[in-house]
């Protein structure tokens, strides 16, 4: 790949032939002024001023190392579940671990235990429908949790009936460096929405399952997706819960969010084009045409409000990327 740039014309055009030399002789698919926001469940948002997508594990290696000793930030885009693109858009760079590198998925039988290793790319709802085929059960309790497997296991994403470490055996993680290094799942300090993952880049995790007869695990995969969709606004431009649950103050036990919102009689509030969803108070989704301007303002209008109704100060769970170092 080749850019063609002037590199002493002016600061934009400096960006451009720094960003030349960190993709010169690399393996990637790059869209310069890539719509992130469409590529998030929010369907709105800014651009970012590169999107790359490596196309093996040897050049994303290179380019870590290189954006690394060039202090260039660099973002790694997921499934776009859990992602508000402000809409100033993002700078540096911007990487998707969409290419078929990173998606690969291999099982592992040994009598009655087997175990499943998959690229960090890989999607989370693709990879429930792939167990329900081969009789593989064990992570059936993230059915209906969007993302990929990288984002999961960084965030530990989970819900009612648990969370993405309780089935994880290893993690792969690139550094700054561009090294891989393998970490036991005993190695991590695993919690709430918190992966305990060691700075870098996830490329793939293995995870234990067990075989299962296909029909009983069809049955609870659906029984649990059915759940969730009677009581999240499945249909809603949003991108899941907004908010982390807190721990109450008072007690130290873990508190639903939702039902701070809830309580603080916010279901249905609005800001420009974004709501509270009447379903799920820990929900905040779009009317078309609203703006992720219209989300943030929201979400910090609930944070203020719920503080003070409750004492309790809401963390978001949704990250929101900007033009900032990320």
């Amino acid at each position: 790949m080749s850019m063609a740039t002037n590199s002493k014309s002016s600061p934009g055009n400096r960006a451009e032939g720094r960003d030349a030399m960190l993709l010169s002789d690399l393996d990637v698919t790059v869209e310069p002024m890539a719509d992130l926001g469409q590529r998030t469940w929010f369907k709105t948002g800014g651009r970012a001023d590169l999107l790359v997508t490596p196309q093996s594990v040897e050049a994303l290696a290179t380019l870590t190392r290189r954006a690394w000793h060039d202090d260039v930030p660099v973002r790694l885009l997921g499934g776009g579940a859990n992602l508000l693109v402000l809409d100033e858009g993002v700078d540096g760079l911007v990487v998707s671990l969409d290419a078929p590198a990173f998606r690969l998925l291999q099982v592992e039988r040994g009598g009655a235990s087997a175990s499943i290793r998959a690229g960090a790319g890989h999607d989370l709802f693709a990879l429930m429908h792939e167990l329900n085929r081969a009789g593989l059960g064990g992570l059936e309790h993230l059915a209906g949790i969007p993302g990929t497997i990288g984002g999961a296991v960084v965030m530990n994403a989970g819900g009612t009936y648990g969370d993405t470490a309780q089935a994880l055996t290893t993690v792969e993680v690139m550094d700054a460096r561009g090294d891989l290094a393998i970490h036991e799942r005993a190695s991590l300090e695993c919690s709430y929405r918190h992966g305990g993952i060691p700075s870098g880049i996830v490329t793939r995790a293995t995870f234990r399952v067990e075989p299962t007869d296909p029909a009983t695990l069809r049955k609870k995969f659906q029984e649990l997706f059915s759940w969730k969709k009677s009581r999240q606004p499945f249909a809603a431009s949003s991108a899941g819960c907004m908010f982390k649950n807190p721990i109450d103050p008072l007690s130290g036990a873990r508190v639903s969010a939702g039902l701070l919102i809830d309580r603080a009689g916010l279901k249905g509030l609005r800001s420009g084009g974004a709501y509270v969803s009447p379903v799920h108070a820990n929900f905040m989704a779009l009317d078309a045409g609203g703006t992720a301007t219209d989300i943030a303002a929201l979400a910090n209008v609930v944070v203020a409000r719920v503080l003070d109704h409750s004492g309790v100060r809401l963390e978001r769970e949704v990250v929101f990327w900007g033009r900032h170092p990320a």
